[in-house]
């Protein structure tokens, strides 16, 4: 096979944590005296960091943005995430059993997500599952978030793998941009808000339904 090592994102890609998100973001957004985002405005924000979803939702309302309330607004997300997200989040219908295939055909598995380290494991806990993912890079764990592929290059150095060797699995034009400034090869999936429209912007080995037609149609050994 020509990869030994599949990278995925989590929100979009490889579950949902919508339910949870919204709540955390409306309950920032009003303890900042904001008011509260509708839930396909927000949808469309998942995937950025907290920073950024401050500046395009705060935006969005005419408001004037306040650096100092980026910061208090993603530790009043976090503050209401440690409540709700683990319990709110869920992987998506078969994508558990398509990693677990995966690992069984021998391929390293990895997470680069702008999620928390630790929410990525409770979530992996919840379904019995820890372990499943040899690497998990999370938001609070590089310095630079996606865009950015300080994550990829983590997990690169982790696997001592070459970009060759590696596919990055994403929903979002943020996860386009990521492989392609870390220099591996990217395949899209449209099980989020980004359509393949948009996607075949960037370079990518495919675009793809989901998880399944991926494997099917790309990784189908």
């Amino acid at each position: 096979m020509k990869y030994k090592g599949l990278i995925f994102d989590f929100d979009y890609t490889l579950g949902d944590s919508t339910d949870g998100i919204v709540i955390c973001i409306n309950y920032a957004l009003e303890c900042l005296g904001y008011e509260p985002a509708d839930r396909e405005t927000v949808r469309k924000t998942i995937g950025l960091h907290l920073e950024e979803v401050y500046r395009v939702l705060v935006s969005r309302q005419g408001k004037t943005l306040k650096f100092a309330e980026e910061s208090e607004f993603a530790h009043l997300f976090m503050e209401k995430a440690d409540q709700v997200m683990t319990e709110s989040s869920s992987f998506f219908p078969g994508a558990l059993a398509l990693a677990r295939e995966w690992k069984r055909q021998g391929y390293k598995l990895a997470i680069v997500t702008t999620k928390y380290h630790h929410r990525i494991e409770a979530i992996l806990q919840k379904y019995q599952e820890s372990g499943l993912f040899d690497v998990i890079v999370g938001g609070d764990e590089v310095k630079y978030p996606k865009p950015d592929p300080q994550g990829i290059f983590h997990v690169l150095g982790e696997w001592d793998l070459s970009k060759e060797e590696v596919l990055y699995v994403g929903d979002s034009l943020v996860d386009a941009r990521t492989a392609q400034a870390a220099g591996v090869d990217f395949a899209g999936v449209t099980t989020g808000t980004t359509t393949k429209k948009e996607m075949d912007d960037y370079p990518h080995v495919g675009v793809f339904a989901g998880l399944e037609e991926l494997k099917k149609k790309f990784l189908n050994n």
